[in-house]
């Protein structure tokens, strides 16, 4: 029975996560346990005799999608897998879903939950562009916040450029709502990690994310230009980037997040190893302004209160843009087109829970 849960000195989560399984009666049961006593997000596909065994975490923060083509079955977390392989999308599992899925049939095990808190944040980062989470493309999401946002916008600009990737199809939205081109005025160098946060340590991070955005002078030149991205997390790099879009010759650079400011660190999903919250630029700041990185916090979190507008124009000051603005909290969820209550927004207002 005994699997080892310590691997160099660190939690096996993949063997820890088995030995919770064991303790149960049947695969149900101990998946069931994995729910009860995981903080955070678990989702498993688990090979058996029988067929594979899908199990969505117990409130749905990280999606499990089956595919069906002719005589097979496949299941995913992302749906671009699907097109060049054949296969339709045939459902989403449910949050706390558990089905077994054999090439010709797919039984339900345990009935999904009521209560959901899918991560937010695949819409604005994580997700590929084609790919689908309770019917909601990303693609189409981040297009429909950029279009609001540039219907907002008052600020003047020649022309409205994407970083890639993630924040192409915001700017592509933008540009429509706004009613300015769309210029390439950054490009991406393909033959790197496809995420820059991918990388073990901070060095290659910084490394890569410097080597895969190229500018492009010739479309820079003497231009007011608006930016869209998809968020600002420490803000090192995005300063290094505006630097060189000044130093090439761009006369302003005008910079729109996709989101929300990054107020509180994730502790569902370990899309990365830090948890730290004063590794975000907001609680730097927040620290420095009020003496405690943790001090109204609620405050900060308000698009257009006091505290967040001084937010905002200290941290365009520190990256040295000419403006700066963030998508709303309404607008993104508006955007993605989900209810509130069954989006995780925590990242952003604190507001999620276990």
């Amino acid at each position: 029975m005994h699997l080892a849960e310590l691997s160099s000195g660190n939690t096996n989560q993949t063997e820890l996560i088995s030995l919770l399984i064991i303790q149960g009666k049947d695969f149900v049961e101990g998946i069931e346990n994995v729910y009860n006593k995981i903080k955070g997000s678990c989702s498993m596909l688990i090979m058996t005799e029988n067929g594979i065994i899908a199990a969505r975490d117990k409130l749905g923060r990280t999606p499990v999608v089956i595919g069906k083509k002719e005589g097979a079955y496949a299941i995913t977390s992302e749906t671009n897998s699907f097109p060049n392989l054949d296969y339709e999308i045939d459902r989403y599992i449910g949050p706390g879903e558990i089905v077994q899925i054999t090439a010709d049939s797919v039984e339900q095990l345990r009935k999904p939950n009521e209560q959901m808190q899918i991560c937010s944040f695949l819409w604005v980062y994580y997700g590929f562009p084609i790919s689908s989470y309770e019917g909601r493309n990303v693609e189409e999401v981040r297009f429909t916040s950029g279009f609001k946002m540039g219907q907002k916008d008052t600020d003047e600009a020649d022309c409205v450029c994407g970083i890639p990737d993630s924040g192409i199809g915001q700017a592509l939205g933008y540009a429509e709502g706004k009613g300015i081109p769309y210029h390439r005025a950054i490009v991406k160098y393909t033959p790197t990690w496809p995420r820059s946060f991918t990388p073990a340590n901070q060095n290659m991070r910084s490394l890569v994310a410097k080597m895969k955005l190229i500018p492009n002078r010739a479309m820079l030149e003497g231009k007011k230009i608006i930016f869209c991205d998809d968020s600002i997390v420490r803000g090192t790099q995005l300063k290094d980037n505006v630097k060189i879009l000044f130093e090439y010759g761009a006369r302003e650079v005008h910079m729109r997040i996709g989101c929300p400011p990054l107020i509180y660190s994730c502790p569902f999903i370990g899309f990365t190893a830090s948890k730290s919250d004063l590794k975000l630029i907001t609680r730097q700041i927040i620290k420095d302004l009020e003496g405690d990185e943790n001090r109204n916090l609620e405050k900060y979190a308000q698009t257009g209160s006091p505290e967040y507008d001084k937010m905002v124009r200290i941290i365009a000051e520190q990256l040295g843009l000419t403006s700066l603005q963030f998508n709303s909290l309404e607008t993104l969820v508006e955007a993605i087109g989900l209810p509130k209550c069954k989006v995780c927004t925590h990242c952003f207002d604190g507001t999620s829970y276990f």
